[in-house]
């Protein structure tokens, strides 16, 4: 994940056909695959479910979750594209050294077992915040840690990919709803739910 910093007021500079981060001098990964895809938004609806799934383009041109083959039909119909339009992003993808780079080291991060926590007798803490907020996860954290509760999972959501990003830890027993309001004197911190 990174931080889109025009969301945060800060400026960025053009390079070349690039943006890049006034901080770091790095080009970032979102500008780099819009520019590649801006004239086609069918290609980059694809482009955008490959990073979401966490999938990957192997060098012959096929998809992969993990070591799982994905068929272009299957992924054509998440996306809202035809077949045909999950070809021609995976030969722009491999004819483009940048984008290789990328797409072909993308793997799954794992399963969020926000939806299974009740289940498995965990708690789930669901933030959402400003985009670009630095120390939200930091700050989390360190709250239920000195509440001595373990964290089993943190998953932050992207804010390219997600209109309304959230910050879901998964805990190893239910935070009290008392931390509500601890959670939210973090700087960009919106909504918090704990359950």
């Amino acid at each position: 994940m990174y931080i889109n910093l025009n969301r945060c007021g800060k400026q960025r500079e053009v390079w070349g056909n690039y943006i890049k981060n006034d901080q770091t001098g790095e080009i970032l990964m979102w500008d780099r695959i819009k520019h590649k895809f801006e004239k086609y938004p069918a290609r980059m609806a694809v482009a955008r479910k490959i990073v979401e799934l966490g999938l990957r383009v192997s060098e012959k041109g096929k998809i992969y979750c993990g070591n799982v083959e994905i068929s272009d039909v299957a992924l054509a119909r998440s996306s809202g594209v035809d077949r045909r339009t999950i070809k021609a992003t995976v030969d722009v993808i491999l004819h483009d050294k940048q984008l290789s780079d990328i797409f072909q080291n993308i793997y799954p991060a794992g399963a969020l077992l926000k939806n299974i926590a009740q289940n498995l007798g965990f708690g789930v803490v669901e933030i959402e915040a400003h985009a670009g907020n630095p120390g939200i996860l930091a700050k989390s954290t360190e709250l239920i840690a000195q509440e001595d509760i373990s964290i089993r999972q943190a998953h932050a959501g992207d804010p390219e990919l997600e209109e309304h990003p959230r910050l879901t830890i998964i805990t190893e027993k239910q935070v009290k709803g008392e931390l509500i309001n601890e959670f939210l004197k973090i700087p960009g911190v919106k909504r918090v739910s704990i359950y």
